[in-house]
């Protein structure tokens, strides 16, 4: 492989980018296939099929062999594959959620006043008072059921509401 990232193998980019050139895209299958060097990006003319077969060489996709030939690389995918990072196990309120809105809530009662207690904090400002259309809009990009989500935060007490049901705050004691 000609160029090398700070993480040893091939970079995706570069794979993905010499697959997405029709060119060397054509040429790739070609090798893949079992052509030689010569009879690699037929149909293409002379300077065209030499930049395309420059990219899959440059991409790691495929290899020079003895004689000068070309061989699809064994180990290209392989390699991009161990250099995705390992996933790190959520904690906390993170293990609830997914792209920044509510996934699942949690069965255990203290986990979901915990999750709860944070969209709270994240939404509302201490002493604002704010109508139920008000509290929805600010809920909705946390969840599209906005009345369940709000019902649970007034029962676990972490919103308080007015008995007339026309305003809403953060708990005091929340």
């Amino acid at each position: 492989m000609s160029r090398e990232t700070s993480q040893s193998g091939p970079h995706w980019r570069r794979v993905m980018a010499a697959l997405a050139n029709h060119d060397a895209r054509t040429a790739y299958a070609q090798i893949v296939l079992g052509a030689t060097l010569p009879d690699a990006g037929a149909g293409q003319a002379g300077r065209r099929r030499d930049r395309a077969i420059a990219v899959l060489l440059e991409a790691g996709l495929v290899e020079r062999k003895a004689g000068n030939g070309l061989e699809a690389s064994d180990s290209i995918f392989r390699d991009l594959l161990t250099q995705q990072p390992k996933r790190q196990a959520k904690i906390g309120v993170a293990r609830f959620m997914r792209l920044g809105r509510i996934d699942r809530y949690p069965a255990n009662q203290a986990d979901r006043r915990e999750l709860l207690a944070w969209i709270a904090g994240e939404s509302f400002q201490p002493g604002e008072k704010l109508t139920e259309r008000q509290v929805n809009e600010r809920l909705l990009s946390y969840t599209d059921d906005v009345v369940l989500l709000r019902r649970y935060m007034v029962d676990f007490g972490v919103l308080d509401r007015t008995p007339s049901g026309s305003s809403y705050s953060l708990s005091q004691e929340g």
